[in-house]
């Protein structure tokens, strides 16, 4: 993958509730940055791909395209220009060697639940 498409930069985020040390109560559950400033090659679908999206039944609205790195999972939240995206399913890896680059559907809000 060519450094020069992944000119965007987005924060891949995680929820972990923090638990104080003092008395081992959880708190209420916050999103971190995982992977802040993450370098990126943001796209919306095409006409085409939405029509494909819908026929699935997925809410897809742009494709998100990232260096391969393990641990990035449906649960997670991308925020992209201070919008917030949900991810829509596991990752996508690429087609050749499978650790070069992933591929993430994301559709904008955040998901219940």
């Amino acid at each position: 993958m060519q450094a020069g498409k992944l000119r965007h930069r987005i924060d891949i985020e995680e929820q972990a509730t923090p638990r104080d040390p003092v008395t081992g109560e959880y708190g209420e559950s916050q999103w971190t940055a995982r992977w802040p400033k993450c370098p990126a090659r943001v796209e919306p679908l095409s006409a085409r791909d939405l029509v494909a999206a819908k026929a699935a039944q997925s809410e897809a609205t742009a494709r998100m395209v990232i260096r391969y790195r393990t641990g990035v999972l449906p649960t997670m939240r991308i925020v992209y220009r201070g919008e917030v995206y949900s991810i829509e399913g596991p990752p996508l890896e690429d087609d050749k060697s499978g650790q070069e680059y992933l591929t993430i559907l994301v559709s904008k809000g955040v998901k219940d639940g």
